[in-house]
């Protein structure tokens, strides 16, 4: 996988999450958005994973632990959606852990509760994606 397949598997994502958003507007639940964005990757040939549990390791330990991630599209991309008044660093930082322990290297922070995804969408990379080819 190379940096430039990332970055169009990541707009074509945007693209389908703001298509979710003109049909259903803001105000909804994180679930509904989710399911409905699912729906969408899917029906267009994405292999995506919902309500992934991340398991962590520490050491020797193995924890199953609550996490869990919203959406992981072709095993590439985490996606993490919100319906928050303002995207907050912890967001964030979660997202970048999420990246972190699947060792994925995107992902992208929608937040639904807006007028325009594309103002309010964060797209995050980490090491992994820099020591990607372009």
């Amino acid at each position: 996988m190379t940096k430039k397949e990332i970055t169009k598997l990541s707009y074509e994502i945007t693209g389908f999450a703001i298509k979710v958003h003109k049909e259903l507007g803001p105000g909804l639940l994180e679930s509904v958005y989710e399911q409905c964005l699912k729906y969408e990757l899917e029906q267009n040939g994405y292999n995506v994973k919902q309500q992934l549990v991340v398991t962590i390791k520490y050491g020797e330990l193995s924890l199953e632990s609550s996490l869990k991630i919203d959406l992981l599209v072709n095993d590439l991309i985490v996606v993490e959606l919100k319906t928050v008044e303002n995207i907050l660093p912890i967001h964030e930082a979660q997202l970048l852990t999420y990246m972190k322990l699947l060792k994925k290297p995107q992902g992208l922070l929608i937040n639904f509760n807006t007028t325009n995804i594309t103002k309010s969408l964060k797209p995050l990379v980490n090491d992994l994606f820099s020591k990607l080819e372009n």
